[in-house]
């Protein structure tokens, strides 16, 4: 070793062992790390199980972690015994040291050098292999909670007379016993081996390997089992075929059995069963016959009859005697198919009926009154409008509706009536100071409904609030207002504690509130804040003095993540929609059960066919996430989220769900029964849409229930891309009261249309009775068209509202300026035998950007109105006394004004006020110019209008007024009286 100055001769550097103190250090480092990952994992465990146990379903908990540890244990013992087991008697098998060739002398260093360790590497190989069996074992605690919890379905597949249950709950079970025997074998195989290439009894020579007697018995044992697992592998998919899916033309995603399948897989599998017995046995005969040629030979047997067996002579069936023939040789099984799908999706008590597509009555007077009888028409679209909402009753700038508001039903005056509906939650991003505690301590809750007529608009467009302002007031008198569980609602707060909350804000400033709700985990001890502060990474929170006696950690709060958490065996719907219940804000979530176990039933991806237009763009209302296939599904949970307390409480819908049976099973006392649903919370339980959306993309082909129309596929359907926006996607389904042909009053309704595929003209109608509250809920009707019609379809409804002239041309002035068209929902509701179209048209005036409804296009039988009000349209259509057509009063209005019913306000500000004049004269020369049919002053006008109104608002804002996003108090030009 080189000196220290380089030198030959220099003194040398002893490199000696670490002092005692780096040694103490080093080792205290690596207890702390240790400890740290152990409180890590700790303190995962610790926060799950006070969430449960917050929510009062510490059971689920409970039971979810012992099936995983149990399963764990369980698989894991297994495959390190059946490996280690292999190892030690391939060791106690070896052959005793002779004169040895070369290969063995290179061998017998590595024998040496593991021959002190023997036991030590024995004990990890096993390990090592059972943890990882373990941990792949645990995911599955669905499957055994299935197996062993599973009910009859009473029903049997038409193939093999078994009991639907076999296949979703049995058959995926042995298929994981199956797989895990397979893996068990394998390694097993592979260990023993090497461990008698490593100790002589099996030997590389150059004609080929050479083993030991016991070697051969002991490896042909563990190949007999691999073959013998083999045959129950073949006798298992005979049953497979039932639900395995395949390509045909007939359908995306065929399932089931077809003929090549029942005629030529069928045997075959049986066959390959027999043979592979065989085999095994063979391999077995070598404890005796001590020679492998006969399992070698029967081996290759079996390998070739898989060849020709399993793949050539069903390749050439479906060659020679089925493309043939095809429609007679499969008509059987598609009607297996057609009949399992219906069933297993809830379409097979559809009801189909022939619908004309044509007026019946000559005059058209007659059906005015028809309108009102036949639909509640909503023209306030709840996706359009949600910016209106948000201008006019956000208030704050920390609250915030969700993109898309949602549509119920509310009692006014005796009636029913269609209400578009939503929370002003909290929105963090309009936090005036964002830091920790603001975030957390400070702003904690959202406040309050906002809702307004679906039916219906005031005089300049905006919704007809029934419930509004801060605290809001209105139609569904009183309820606990506070919002601390919502869709926006995605971060943690303290609450309770020393630091109070912000709970709204009025002329009067700021009023403060502490949570009086058990909801949350208590944070008043050390080990909870020292676990929480770790689950969250954020230190503060086991330090920070805004946390005392009382604190509560309220988490996992949208009502999407509550009851997924407490129900991990539903899948939940897109649309958690709120309503007030019995005094309280209730989040209703709908939740299905499914399998992909159904025999014969064709899957379907959900995460694909729920998607639409809506769903595209939006960034709460999510659709259904899961991209797994499925093959039956059932609403089969109601779920409800208290705003408030975050209670969440599951309801059993679907009493006769087979699926849901079993996991009441599995989980005792986590689902109430229906007959626990209160009168005021069923009136406003509705059919869920992400359902419909399956049911409604299965109908395409399953509406027709013959064999030979199913397989021509001239009766497909589709559904049609969403005209008023250019996502091209599918059109979503719309809630609307009305009435069917064969209903005598409204229901509350979840409607679609569907085109011929490949074409735009209407194909059908659809609709389902989305009202619990009624005898024939979830009833689908679909009014079928004749094929010789040609009914204009949504596409070219809207294509024909483009085209005309004269609504061109009014079109073209409502975007003046830098306002914008924006069309709402086309609904489609059936009247005497065709079809009335309604879309509300709304523009979004340049400055404040929020849309107003402007006005309603109607067609229906081929003629076209384009007037202010539904009222006009329809007295235009029917032959009322309604107005014509003539272009739009305003190309540029200013958000505050009432087509020219309301003068702008007053103002004691001077400023303000001159700009307020100077409104005034433009509001006055623009309905001169009205007057004149002078649309190039008219249009000069409302500019000028506008930059008066925004000059107004600025002054305002100056002054402290608060501007149109901000809402502080005193008045401003866009207020409407509501607000």
């Amino acid at each position: 070793m080189p000196d220290r100055g380089g030198g030959p001769t220099g003194p040398r550097i002893r490199v000696g062992r670490p002092s005692r103190r780096v040694r103490t250090l080093l080792m205290t480092l690596g207890v702390l790390a240790v400890l740290g990952m152990v409180f890590t994992m700790f303190a995962g465990f610790w926060t799950d199980w006070l969430w449960y146990r917050s929510v009062n379903y510490s059971s689920v908990f409970t039971t979810t972690l012992w099936t995983k540890i149990g399963l764990f244990f369980v698989f894991g013992l297994l495959m390190a015994l059946a490996v280690g087991f292999n190892i030690w008697l391939a060791h106690r098998m070896r052959p005793p040291l002779s004169a040895m060739s070369m290969e063995q002398q290179n061998l017998d260093r590595y024998r040496m050098g593991i021959a002190p360790y023997k036991k030590w590497l024995l004990l990890g190989i096993t390990a090592l292999v059972g943890l990882i069996a373990g941990a792949s074992a645990s995911s599955q605690w669905r499957t055994w909670l299935m197996w062993i919890n599973g009910v009859s379905f009473g029903q049997k597949d038409p193939q093999f007379k078994l009991d639907v249950s076999f296949y979703a709950f049995d058959l995926p079970w042995y298929r994981f016993l199956l797989g895990f025997g397979f893996a068990a074998t394998i390694l097993a195989l592979i260990a023993a081996a090497l461990t008698h290439y490593l100790y002589g009894g099996l030997r590389i020579t150059s004609p080929g390997a050479r083993a030991t007697a016991a070697a051969t018995g002991h490896l042909s044992v563990l190949l007999g089992v691999f073959v013998a697992l083999k045959a129950v592998a073949y006798w298992l998919d005979r049953y497979g075929l039932a639900v395995k899916s395949s390509d045909f033309k007939a359908t995306d995603s065929w399932t089931g059995l077809r003929y090549v399948d029942a005629n030529a897989y069928l045997p075959a599998k049986t066959i390959l069963f027999c043979i592979a017995v065989i085999c095994a046995l063979l391999f077995f005969a070598t404890l005796w016959r001590r020679t492998w040629q006969l399992p070698v030979i029967g081996f290759g047997l079996m390998v070739l009859s898989a060849i020709l067996i399993g793949g050539l002579y069903p390749a050439i069936v479906q060659k020679f005697q089925v493309q043939p023939n095809e429609q007679a040789k499969e008509a059987p099984y598609v009607e297996k198919n057609l009949a399992a799908t219906r069933e297993a999706y809830g379409i097979d008590d559809s009801q189909v009926t022939e619908y004309p597509g044509t007026s019946q009555t000559e005059d058209k007077s007659q059906l005015r009154d028809d309108v009102t009888d036949t639909a509640s028409i909503r023209i306030m679209d709840p996706n359009i409008v949600s910016p209106t909402f948000q201008q006019l009753q956000q208030i704050r700038n920390y609250y915030a509706f969700p993109t898309n508001l949602d549509v119920d039903r509310y009692t006014k005056d005796g009636e029913d009536q269609d209400t578009v509906i939503g929370l002003r939650e909290l929105n963090l991003n309009g936090i005036p100071k964002r830091n920790w505690i603001n975030d957390h301590f400070r702003y904690t809750h959202g406040y309050g409904v906002v809702a307004a007529e679906g039916t219906s608009a005031d005089a300049g467009g905006r919704p007809a609030f029934t419930e509004s302002d801060l605290p809001s007031k209105g139609d569904l008198g009183s309820y606990e207002q506070r919002v601390y569980y919502g869709e926006r609602t995605t971060t943690y707060s303290i609450v309770g504690g020393p630091q109070k909350e912000i709970d709204y804000s009025d002329d009067s400033g700021e009023k403060t509130y502490s949570y009086e709700g058990d909801s949350g985990v208590s944070l008043s001890g050390p080990v909870n804040r020292a676990a929480y502060a770790v689950a969250f990474s954020e230190p503060q929170i086991l330090y920070s003095g805004a946390i005392g006696e009382g604190s509560r950690i309220l988490y996992n709060r949208t009502p999407k993540e509550r009851v997924e958490a407490i129900a991990p065996w539903l899948t939940i719907d897109g649309d958690a929609y709120p309503a007030v219940v019995n005094n309280r804000i209730q989040w209703i979530v709908d939740a299905y059960t499914t399998t992909n176990g159904y025999p014969y039933a064709s899957r379907t991806t959900l995460g694909d066919t729920t998607a639409d237009s809506l769903t595209a763009t939006n960034d709460q209302r999510a659709v259904v996430a899961q991209q797994n296939q499925v093959n039956y599904i059932r609403n089969s949970v109601k779920a409800t989220v208290d705003a408030y307390s975050g209670e969440v409480k599951l309801y059993q819908w679907d009493t006769q769900d087979p699926v849901l049976k079993t996991w009441m099973k599995a989980f005792p006392d986590t689902v109430e029964p229906k007959s626990e649903i209160s009168g005021d919370l069923m009136a406003h339980l509705r059919y869920p849409q992400d359902l419909f959306k399956v049911q409604r993309e299965l109908l395409t082909r399953y509406h027709v229930k013959d064999a030979t129309t199913f397989l021509s596929g001239s009766e497909v359907w589709q559904v049609p891309d969403d005209p008023t926006n250019k996502t091209g996607d599918a059109v979503p389904p719309y809630y609307l009261s009305m009435k069917m042909p064969d209903q005598q009053e409204q229901t509350f309704s979840l409607t679609t249309t569907f085109t011929p595929n490949g074409r735009d003209n209407l194909s059908a109608f659809m609709a389902v009775n989305a009202d619990p509250g009624t005898e024939d809920y979830g009833k689908i009707r679909v009014l079928k068209l004749p094929t010789s019609t040609t009914a204009a379809g949504p596409k070219q409804i809207q294509s024909q509202f483009n085209s005309e002239q004269d609504i061109a041309e009014s079109i073209r002035l409502l975007r003046g300026g830098d306002s914008e068209v924006e069309y709402g929902n086309l609904l489609a509701v059936p009247l005497d035998g065709g079809l009335l179209y309604v879309e509300p048209v709304y523009v979004r005036g340049g400055g404040l950007k929020y849309p107003l409804l402007r006005k309603v296009l109607v067609t229906y039988g081929g003629q076209t109105a384009f007037e202010d009000t539904l009222d006009q349209a329809l007295d235009k259509i029917f032959g009322g006394e309604g107005t014509t057509t003539e272009p739009p009063p305003g190309e540029d209005e200013g958000p505050g004004e009432d087509e020219g019913t309301e003068p702008p306000p007053t103002s004691d500000n001077p400023t303000v006020q001159e700009a307020l004049n100077d409104a005034q004269d433009a509001f006055e020369a623009g309905q001169e110019a009205l007057k004149n049919n002078d649309w190039e002053a008219y249009g000069k006008a409302q500019k000028d209008l506008e930059d008066a109104l925004r000059k107004a608002e600025e002054a305002q804002s100056a002054e402290g007024g608060g501007g149109a996003g901000g809402g502080d108090s005193g008045p401003r030009p866009d207020a409407s009286p509501s607000s």
